[in-house]
């Protein structure tokens, strides 16, 4: 009787988006395929975690029931500290979950990757407790608030590392499987873009594409929510944001695009450099079979979104198998 094959999974970051990877998840476990290692950064460890220690079902059934008022609630928004939430609620239920368990003891090898932000050193935590592990590595900047361990200063592990496969290669797996949350395909990867100082006459379509993109990245109730209570000082949730400035007759820029802030721009930075790292990344580590989720799919704190996301991870999970040559099957 042929076994079945052996899969090592590498797991990326990207908020709410790395609810596609419980889909991922399924499909591989409907056709088949043994897990056998899993490495992740951010949700990607959440998710990976909570598998190798067998309590994503019933992690499932709890954030497929979650409404947007539920989310923000969870998400526990903070004026004072170097994050925008704590997110200490969501990590109770998480923790619950786990019930003390430790890495070295679950049933699949498990890594979270988290970054030490003092020394720019990446953090590979292969044993220990599992919810300390995930809650190290799901420090997102700027919106969640990186933690203290063992005198090190933690955050997300994507900044140095956000699909990690080079952790998964002990495992002496038949399939290496990478699943990236950020595929972009307006923004090839290529020859730097030469453009001129001098102002000519606006690209009004790259404009207003530019614009469409940044509202469906931060336009909605959760996104503005903590937004407020991260800028605002008085700490309402229903501040209005600051005046647009316009720029004078002299200025040789345009407008800024309506409603863009600085924890808007915070993180479109972070997700520029990791767009960056994660090509270099995989190229020293590259898998043997990738499944892409765009960043347009879902805003990075729409944790209300689960359902969509689960069988968006199923769909692309089930096209990138289904496309695999016989040679790779």
């Amino acid at each position: 009787m042929t076994r079945p094959a052996r899969v090592a999974l590498a797991l990326g970051g990207g908020g709410a988006r790395g609810y596609a990877h419980i889909g991922v998840i399924q499909v591989l476990q409907e056709r088949g395929y043994e897990i056998v290692s899993i490495a992740g950064t951010s949700m990607g460890a959440v998710i990976g975690g909570l598998h190798a220690a067998g309590k994503l079902d019933a992690y499932t059934d709890w954030v497929t029931g979650l409404t947007q008022r539920d989310v923000i609630r969870l998400l526990d928004p903070t004026l004072r500290g170097p994050g925008a939430i704590r997110a200490e609620k969501v990590l109770a239920r998480v923790t619950d979950l786990l019930g003390g368990l430790i890495i070295e003891d679950l049933p699949i090898s498990f890594t979270a990757i988290a970054t030490d932000l003092t020394d720019g050193s990446e953090v590979w935590f292969q044993d220990g407790p599992v919810h300390v592990a995930i809650r190290a590595s799901m420090a997102l900047p700027p919106f969640i608030t990186p933690v203290m361990l063992n005198g090190r200063l933690l955050a997300d592990g994507g900044l140095l590392n956000p699909i990690p496969v080079a952790a998964t290669r002990a495992a002496g797996a038949d399939l290496t499987i990478a699943v990236s949350l950020a595929e972009d395909p307006v923004a090839p990867f290529g020859q730097p873009i030469e453009e001129a100082a001098e102002p000519d006459t606006p690209d009004e379509e790259r404009s207003e594409r530019t614009r469409r993109s940044v509202a469906h990245l931060f336009d909605s109730e959760l996104t503005n929510t903590v937004t407020n209570w991260f800028t605002t000082s008085g700490g309402r949730v229903d501040a209005e944001p600051p005046p647009r400035e316009e720029p004078s007759e002299a200025a040789p820029f345009e407008a800024l695009p309506p409603g863009l802030r600085t924890l808007d721009v915070m993180r479109l930075s972070v997700e520029s450099l990791q767009r960056v790292v994660t090509r270099y990344r995989l190229a020293g580590y590259p898998p043997d079979l990738m499944i892409s989720i765009s960043r347009g799919s879902c805003r990075t704190l729409d944790f209300h979104r689960a359902g969509e996301m689960i069988a968006l991870g199923r769909e692309r999970t089930i096209e990138a198998l289904d496309h695999r040559s016989p040679a790779e099957a």
